[in-house]
């Protein structure tokens, strides 16, 4: 009975406990939330008051703008297309022989010279026929000498002389046969440039049509590129281009060198070129470029960019900047918009040079808004 009366009274003093904790935290909360309305209270006050004082703010409605003022330039229209860098010089060298290869002379890298060897093809067998055919070539040769001798001091019968002279002939083609055969086993560079690749090495059975080697010359390049059949009037030999090559990030200007006239049946594309010269930059063969082919050109123009033109149901418009009464002010311009190219639009007519047109901040104003720039 003791214990259950002592049981009872430590739960009372518990929950008397949490009820004085609670309290306690709810007199806090109304004291923090009776201070956030007096503080909000003092803040509106200031505002009211700080506006009251600053006049220029109320009695200033101009509105921030930005212009671009009217000057004539060069502007471009161009027709882009993906190209590629292609070598005029860019071949793959093979073997016109089989055999083995027993000497290989040079190494991806290494430049060389037209008619260098490469490599050679196993040549034992020629060599030894061409030994065996010099050997017959040089007795015919003897007789064919003393029997023209003989016949120049009348010894002797015609047919012995014709006969010896037939004889050498016919061994000497034969010997220049072999002897072409033995070229043929020598592998050859066609061109003069610089060792690209290496397909071969000693011991290799080799086949004619295999791919040995390649050989590229870069002094000899060019840009190549297939254009829409759409744009064949625009375009012609001489129209300035510009290429970009993205890989590297740079740019060059040039002029095309070729137009195709014939158009491909099967992509209804013709194809243009433009030669590469040294100095262009150092390029190698199947480079990604592309390739922008200036189709008009004007040389003085005013260049807006195209979202600063608006319409109307009276046509294409603007907004220039004027001064009256000592302040600037918006006015209208109708305009006429011609070629747009990149986001840039060129304006036939309505505006004059050192016109100041609003390009930023025009979709806000209307005639006659005071703007500040």
């Amino acid at each position: 009975m003791k214990q259950l009366f002592f049981s009872l009274l430590i739960l009372t003093a518990i929950s008397c406990s949490q009820n004085s904790g609670t309290e306690q935290k709810r007199a806090e909360l109304d004291k923090l939330k009776k201070e956030q309305t007096d503080l909000r209270e003092k803040i509106v006050k200031l505002e009211e008051e700080l506006a009251a004082s600053d006049t220029s703010a109320s009695n200033d409605k101009s509105k921030l703008v930005a212009v671009t003022e009217m000057v004539s330039k060069p502007f471009n229209h161009y027709i882009e297309v993906q190209a590629k860098v292609e070598g005029d010089e860019d071949v793959t060298v093979s073997s016109e022989t089989m055999g083995n290869i027993t000497s290989l002379n040079v190494k991806a890298g290494d430049k060389v010279s037209k008619g260098q060897i490469l490599a050679v093809v196993d040549d034992r067998i020629i060599r030894q026929g061409i030994a065996e055919m010099q050997a017959q070539l040089d007795l015919v040769t003897q007789i064919f000498n003393k029997q023209k001798n003989l016949w120049e001091q009348k010894i002797g019968s015609e047919v012995q002389f014709l006969q010896a002279k037939t004889n050498k002939e016919a061994l000497e083609k034969r010997m220049g046969s072999l002897q072409e055969q033995m070229d043929m086993t020598r592998i050859k560079s066609p061109i003069n440039g610089t060792v690209d690749l290496v397909n071969i090495k000693v011991g290799q059975t080799m086949a004619p049509g295999l791919p040995a080697f390649r050989v590229v010359n870069l002094s000899s390049l060019k840009v190549t590129a297939e254009v829409a059949e759409s744009y064949i009037s625009k375009v012609s030999r001489g129209n300035d281009v510009m290429i970009y090559f993205p890989d590297i990030g740079e740019e060059i200007k040039g002029k095309l060198d070729y137009s195709g006239q014939a158009i491909n049946s099967l992509n209804r594309t013709f194809n243009v070129e433009v030669r590469l010269t040294p100095k262009d930059g150092i390029y190698h063969p199947n480079m990604v470029a592309v390739l922008k082919i200036v189709d008009y050109t004007s040389p003085k123009a005013f260049v807006l960019p195209l979202a600063s033109v608006q319409k109307s149901s009276d046509g294409e418009f603007v907004y220039v900047t004027v001064q009256e009464n000592g302040k600037e002010i918006a006015k209208r311009k109708t305009v006429k918009t011609g070629i747009i190219y990149n986001g840039m639009a060129e304006i036939k007519s309505g505006l004059d040079q050192g016109d100041k047109v609003i390009t930023i901040g025009f979709q806000n104003i209307i005639e006659g808004d005071a703007i500040k720039l």
